[in-house]
């Protein structure tokens, strides 16, 4: 586990991601103990669904994961980070990412656009130390520890986790999202967890990340074989799913997003469920 490092962002141990979240259940989060809400899915450049949720709460930070640079234009992102730094200084991480290249028309090497995109964050005063980029492979996740605070790679292991810190190195913010399904039946958990990873099969950064894990062609071909969903898609009893999640912090993970495949209405009972077994303090 890694040492609290000074400036590193401080999202607590475990967070929560998801779609998206309301006011009242960020303030539930907050309450079981949770240190982050995550908020995924290309939001628009806008954000303005932020604020609601830093005023429900006190301490929680927010992010995004992420904000996706072939769609949210640096100049607007920037306007809206300065936006909610100013009102809620220290609480909202702009997370950024290349998403998904093979949905947009105008494609442009992810790389190259990555850092253009950062550089404009840089001109616009976008602190390094309040952004994060969503990274996988070596190149990018580098590229995180020089040009943000770190690193928050998705759809990963505990294996990715541990060969991420040494890249990165010690300073840089390590937060990988996981899944979880809480049941401990294991072909109900693989049906819904297939059905959350139906698309990533068909994207290039995320197959190729999984082959440098050692997976095969065949594995990682939809709906992708048992070994792949299993390492990616924690279940079993609230013990055993904290205790594969606590594997990222063991690896070198500072925070771990976690993201419950429920419905929305059970989101927080779930979080609930699983606070106690991660250890963490309820106010």
């Amino acid at each position: 586990m890694t040492d609290s490092v000074p400036g590193k962002p401080n999202l607590g141990r475990f967070g929560s991601f998801g779609r998206g979240v309301t006011p009242a259940q960020a303030k539930e989060i907050e309450s079981l103990g949770y240190g982050a809400v995550w908020v995924g899915g290309s939001p628009p450049a806008e954000l303005a669904w932020v604020e609601p949720i830093l005023e429900a709460t006190t301490t929680l930070q927010v992010a995004t994961g992420i904000v996706n640079i072939w769609t949210a234009p640096a100049k607007p992102v920037a306007d809206s980070f300065h936006r909610i730094d100013k009102a809620y200084p220290g609480r909202f991480l702009l997370g950024i990412g290349v998403g998904h290249p093979e949905a947009h028309t105008e494609y442009r090497k992810p790389y190259e656009a990555l850092t253009e995109y950062l550089d404009r964050l840089d001109d616009y005063g976008v602190p390094a130390s309040r952004r994060v980029v969503a990274a996988l492979g070596p190149r990018v996740l580098k590229l995180s520890a020089q040009r943000a605070a770190g690193a928050h790679p998705y759809l990963t292991t505990p294996e990715h986790t541990a060969r991420a810190r040494e890249l990165i190195g010690p300073e840089a913010l390590l937060a990988p999202e996981h899944k979880v399904v809480l049941t401990t039946d294991p072909e109900k958990a693989r049906t819904v967890g297939r059905r959350a990873l139906d698309i990533y099969f068909q994207l290039a950064n995320y197959r190729n990340n999984w082959k440098r894990l050692g997976f095969s062609d065949e594995e990682i071909t939809k709906p992708g074989s048992d070994r792949l969903v299993d390492s990616l898609v924690a279940y079993g009893t609230p013990d055993q799913i904290a205790a594969r999640l606590t594997e990222h912090l063991d690896a070198g993970a500072d925070h771990v997003p976690v993201q419950v495949l429920t419905k929305d209405e059970n989101l927080v009972p779930a979080l609930a469920e699983l606070a106690g077994p991660l250890g963490l303090n309820p106010s």
